[in-house]
């Protein structure tokens, strides 16, 4: 089960796309995200680019809290495309990101 909200990933995705002007704001709040959230962001982003299939996302989560051996804020702003990996990863999830996305901007 997804640990973290679709309403939180999706306000990484739009910081991760302004990461030269939000990068302490996104580090910030990853940093904040509790443990759960922040392997379940993993998750997201490894099935967004083709690590993991959706149906696999529970190991996918598992293997992000075994193999956490850096700061997950460092590890994912270290991730090329992290944007577009985690917005993937949503959709083949079920989560739509342009929903979540235009709920953050008030375009509901």
């Amino acid at each position: 089960m997804l640990e973290i909200s679709g309403h939180k990933v999706a306000q990484v995705i739009l910081m991760a796309r302004e990461l030269g002007r939000a990068e302490g704001e996104l580090r910030g709040f990853l940093e904040r995200l509790n443990e759960e959230e922040q392997t379940s962001l993993v998750a997201v982003m490894w099935i967004g680019r083709g690590a993991f299939e959706p149906e696999d996302l529970e190991e996918a989560i598992r293997t992000a809290q075994a193999e956490a051996t850096t700061p997950t804020a460092d590890y994912l702003l270290g991730t090329p495309h992290l944007s577009d990996n985690l917005e993937a990863g949503l959709d083949a999830l079920g989560i739509s990101p342009t929903e979540e996305e235009d709920a953050l901007m008030g375009r509901v």
